[in-house]
């Protein structure tokens, strides 16, 4: 049996890695996404992520089809209670901002889309500075006490606006973000190493780093000359002509050679080991796409390996 993680300072427990609801309703469809929420729950997997914006950018889709697709599976399995759903709010089309309103209408879209109850973890998607930290609390409190949210977290955020909803939680009694999704890899370590992780590690919130393969870059089927049929490809692509990147495939290739392991396996257990991260998130089209995520469960690293990776990834 796989041990699960604590997410931060809930009673939240979830497997090692959260499977991203990105392309759900986006490349791939409802059979497929059935298909591989089927195959991560038979593995032990019970952390879904997604956001009521998934997948607006997609023409002909208004926003909240993953989280539609996601609702259709927990019905028709009948698994909710096995299932701790993520999603977040803020980049809607129709439900923009973090207004204390718009907050609240928000989640009610999304529970009915989910058509659960409650949202287990609930993000504001992209901080919006403009909005006191007192209003987005007082709202998330709101959702909070009313029931319909169990916990809250932040996601693209600075330090300083973390701090102090953090300090603003703690002094009046309100509900406190328990978890962080920063923008974290191999290949994109500065967002989140420096004062954001301070701020983890200080109030003992998890990371659940989201881009944890960097748009599939991680996964090492990026090389030169290869041509990757994926709507991500061009995001992941970029790495191949940096310096960095070329370092940090071939230390991958090594220990993932030493291991036995696929390249994702290797990149995400690298985040794994990080202290403050509960979770990694990673999504799969297909149902063959998920071996090598699943493994991050069960891969741990050596110390001499991982700083091998960090120095790779400097």
């Amino acid at each position: 049996m796989i041990s699960q993680r604590k997410l931060g300072s809930s009673d939240l427990e979830v497997f090692p890695l959260a499977l991203g609801g990105n392309v759900f309703g986006w490349t791939a469809d409802q059979t497929q996404s059935f298909a591989v929420l089927d195959a991560y729950a038979a593995a032990g997997g019970n952390f879904i992520d997604t956001a009521d914006s998934y997948s607006a950018w997609v023409e002909g889709n208004r926003g909240g089809e993953s989280e539609t697709i996601i609702g259709k599976w927990i019905k028709e399995r009948g698994n909710r209670s096995d299932v701790v759903i993520a999603t977040k709010v803020s980049q809607h089309p129709e439900f923009q901002g973090l207004s204390a309103a718009n907050i609240k209408a928000a989640a009610d879209a999304s529970l009915k889309r989910l058509g659960t109850d409650h949202i287990d973890l609930y993000y504001t998607h992209f901080d919006k500075p403009e909005v006191p930290v007192e209003e987005i609390i007082g709202a998330l409190d709101e959702l909070v006490r009313a029931g319909k949210v169990r916990y809250i977290a932040a996601s693209n955020i600075s330090a300083e606006r973390l701090r102090a909803s953090l300090d603003l939680s703690d002094r009046e009694g309100l509900a406190r973000y328990v978890a962080l999704q920063p923008h974290y890899n191999l290949v994109s370590r500065d967002t989140y190493e420096g004062a954001l992780r301070d701020v983890a590690e200080q109030y003992g919130l998890a990371a659940v780093p989201y881009f944890a393969l960097a748009s599939g870059f991680l996964t090492g089927k990026y090389r030169p000359g290869a041509t990757v049929d994926s709507a991500r490809a061009q995001g992941a692509a970029k790495h191949l002509g940096t310096e960095r990147g070329r370092k940090v495939l071939a230390a991958l290739d090594e220990v993932a050679r030493a291991h036995d392991a696929e390249v994702a396996t290797v990149a995400l257990a690298w985040l794994a080991a990080e202290p403050t991260v509960a979770a990694p998130i990673a999504s799969a089209r297909t149902v063959e796409q998920l071996p090598a995520l699943l493994g991050v469960a069960e891969l741990r690293l050596t110390d001499d390996e991982i700083a091998q990776l960090t120095r790779a990834s400097a």
